[in-house]
C-alpha cells in the first residue's frame, strides 16, 4: 500500500516524504473535508508549519482542493484524478452541515457552467450548500 501512495504522489510531481505519505494516507480515509486544525489534532507530534506546507504542496500540484465553506477555517479535500497543477477540473458542489460542522464534497453534483460578461475572468468557483447532512437528519 505504501508503494501505491508513493506512486500516486510521484505521478503528481510530489516528492514522497514520510510526512507527505502520512498526510496523503490520512486524507484518503476521510469522509469529509479537513481543516489544518484537524490535521494538527491527528498529527500531534508534527508542527503546524510542516502540515501547512504539506497541504499547500498538495494544493499546488492538484492533489487537494481548498474549500471555503463560510466557517472560520478553510478545509481541504482530495481532488479527482483529472486535476493537475495547472487545471482543476473537479468543479463540484460542497455541503456544510450546520449540526456536525463537517463539509462534504458532492462530486456527482457538478457546478453549472456560468456565463460571465466580457472582460470578467473567473479565477475560482466555490458553491457551498448549508443544511443538515444525512447523519444529522436521522
Amino acid at each position: 500500500m505504501l508503494k501505491n501512495l508513493e506512486t500516486d504522489l510521484l505521478i503528481k510531481g510530489i516528492r514522497p516524504t514520510a510526512m507527505r505519505l502520512l498526510v496523503f494516507d490520512y486524507l484518503l480515509h476521510q469522509k469529509s473535508a479537513v481543516s489544518l486544525n484537524d490535521l494538527e489534532a491527528n498529527f500531534e507530534k508534527s508542527d503546524r508549519i510542516t502540515l501547512y506546507r504539506t497541504i499547500k504542496t498538495f494544493q499546488e500540484k492538484g492533489l487537494v482542493h481548498q474549500i471555503d465553506d463560510g466557517t472560520t477555517s478553510v478545509k481541504y479535500a482530495l481532488c479527482s484524478s483529472s486535476c493537475s497543477a495547472q487545471v482543476c477540473l473537479d468543479l463540484h458542489l460542497h455541503f456544510y452541515c450546520r449540526k456536525c460542522d463537517k463539509t462534504f464534497c458532492l462530486p456527482k453534483t457538478r457546478v453549472p457552467e456560468i456565463q460571465l460578461p466580457e472582460q470578467y475572468n473567473a479565477e475560482e468557483i466555490n458553491l457551498t450548500i448549508k443544511g443538515l447532512c444525512s447523519n444529522c437528519t436521522q
